[in-house]
């Protein structure tokens, strides 16, 4: 008879049920974690599918007649109709379109980042009375409705008779707080060292310097998130563009111009669908190309 074996017949009986039990625990605990994970991954299939389904839907009906797309529930067509993105993009001015979308988003981001960084740079760096108020001021004011402020930007862009070009469109849009970009800038600012600006003063660095060359390349991560926010809304914003090119269809952005194929007494589901598509193009580039800066952006801003 060896040790292990006389030490288990001289163990209290109450031990060896709790050692069993523990054992039986153990057995128990990867079934239990399989059920849990394989449950989880059909909820979220489920979900998943039910999320995509519209997108799905919109491509199948781009390849559609018209009068095919509320036919039946397939999502498969039995002809492809690809005439759809031809007759759209010539005829239905959704070149153009694309082309003032392209200016005012380009633009837009480029402002905004410029913008932004350097408001949420001195911001999230520099030390003033009434710093803490001020946050608390701009977030309170994210929840301010975008439609507002229509009046008096509208109003503003008449004033300087920018309503005949793009670039009153791009100012409109640029012109706002974009406090959500600015809150990222700040937050992520805060918390680098504040030794590399202790050590560029030192070397005579000034405050623009010390901006540009140290801490703006080091917001990467930021920078991709406030261009991917800041280019769907620009590329998706239709209130501000419809008001200002009421009298200009040829300025109009994609947005505004997808809304053309809405007729009073007839909607092309189809050619609107085929639109649809084109116009989410660039949006899932954008979004593709900085997609991996995305999620550390706005983790790395929200840490305080």
């Amino acid at each position: 008879m060896t040790i292990d074996q006389v030490a288990a017949r001289t163990e209290p009986v109450g031990q060896q049920r709790g050692t069993a039990r523990a054992g039986e625990r153990k057995r128990k605990t990867p079934l239990r974690r399989r059920i849990r994970l394989s449950v989880t991954h059909v909820v979220l299939i489920v979900v998943g599918l039910l999320w995509i389904y519209p997108f799905v839907w919109m491509l199948s009906s781009s390849v559609k007649p018209n009068g095919a797309v509320f036919a039946g529930l397939g999502l498969i067509p039995t002809q492809f109709f690809f005439d759809n993105y031809t007759t759209v993009w010539s005829d239905g001015n959704i070149g153009r379109a694309f082309l003032n979308s392209v200016i005012v988003s380009v633009t837009g981001v480029i402002i905004t980042v410029l913008v932004t960084s350097m408001m949420g740079y001195a911001l999230g760096r520099k030390r003033f009375p009434g710093k803490r108020i001020l946050i608390g001021v701009l977030a309170a004011l994210v929840v301010l409705p975008h439609g507002y402020t229509i009046i008096p930007v509208v109003n503003l862009i008449f004033s300087l008779h920018l309503d005949g070009n793009l670039f009153g469109i791009i100012l409109a849009e640029v012109g706002g707080a974009h406090i959500v970009q600015l809150l990222l800038y700040a937050g992520y600012f805060s918390q680098l060292p504040a030794s590399l600006e202790e050590s560029a003063m030192l070397d005579g660095a000034g405050y623009f310097t010390i901006f540009s060359k140290i801490y703006w390349p080091l917001a990467m991560p930021v920078t991709a998130t406030v261009i991917i926010l800041q280019f769907i809304a620009s590329w998706n914003s239709f209130l501000i563009p419809l008001v200002l090119t009421l009298s200009r269809p040829d300025l109009q952005t994609l947005a505004v111009a997808l809304y053309s194929f809405k007729g009073e007494n007839l909607t092309n589901y189809s050619q609107m669908s085929a639109a649809s598509t084109i116009s989410l193009v660039p949006v899932i580039a954008v979004f593709l190309a900085f997609q991996r800066y995305f999620i550390e952006g706005m983790a790395g801003a929200v840490k305080q």
